[in-house]
């Protein structure tokens, strides 16, 4: 059945959704025909596409440019509502100097441990040494444990430290109360348990909530891999698009 571009707007995760997972974040590759398409579809859709990310918007910008979107960032404590607006951050979400010298602490004791300062979160990558999930884990909750407001949020194979006022759900709604994304239906692409949020909130607004790589019981449907949501992307730019 195909979709109305006039009623629906899109929210994609990137990293495992529109871009196949790298061992570094930095190893991603982004294909040129993606960015081609996106920018069509944002256009098809009146602007009612956003990117949603544990990624900064910087980083974004630079995996995709020229193309700018509105997007968020670091699981929700960034947001930019237009391409031509500003990034807002939420201060109160930094963390301190002293969790991210826990952090490093802890990691040192794990060879093949990757780390990521998002300053809003800090990613913990262990792709490289994938049997010390259970030991880091362990370490981690300890290291991050009260009296910090903080969680711990598994993904594939990394770990992200991060406030808990913040998720990808909080954000998508956000967006839902501002032009042009009010009073579409949305439709949401995720690919890890950070998505799950988001999930919920575009299943809430009676959206369609879709999972890569996985079936999900909280998900409309799935994608097999991250080719298969470009090919659907590129679905939309050709006038073809329908229901995955």
């Amino acid at each position: 059945m195909p979709l109305n571009l006039d009623t629906i707007c899109l929210f994609l995760d990137v990293d495992g959704t529109l871009l196949d997972i790298a061992a570094r974040p930095g190893d991603v590759v982004v294909p040129p025909s993606l960015v081609e398409d996106l920018h069509t579809a944002e256009r098809r859709l009146g602007g009612a596409l956003a990117l949603v990310s544990g990624r900064s918007i910087e980083d974004l910008d630079t995996l995709f440019a020229p193309l700018r979107l509105r997007a968020t960032g670091v699981h929700g404590a960034e947001i930019r509502f237009s391409p031509d607006e500003p990034i807002l951050h939420d201060e109160a979400a930094a963390l301190p100097e002293e969790i991210w010298r826990a952090v490093r602490r802890v990691a040192a004791g794990f060879p093949g441990v990757i780390l990521e300062n998002k300053r809003y979160s800090f990613g913990v990558h262990y792709r490289s040494a994938p049997h010390v999930a259970p030991a880091l884990e362990g370490a981690l909750r300890s290291a991050v444990a009260a009296p910090w407001d903080l969680i711990l949020l598994p993904g594939h194979c990394v770990f992200e430290v991060k406030r808990a006022a913040h998720d990808k759900g909080r954000a998508i709604g956000r967006f839902m109360e501002q032009g042009p994304f009010a009073g579409r239906r949305p439709i949401f692409a995720g690919d890890d348990t950070t998505d799950r949020p988001g999930f919920a909130a575009v299943r809430a607004r009676g959206g369609l909530a879709y999972s890569v790589g996985q079936d999900l019981p909280c998900v409309t449907g799935s994608f097999a891999a991250p080719a298969a949501v470009r090919a659907w992307l590129g679905h939309l730019v050709r006038d073809e698009l329908v229901k995955p």
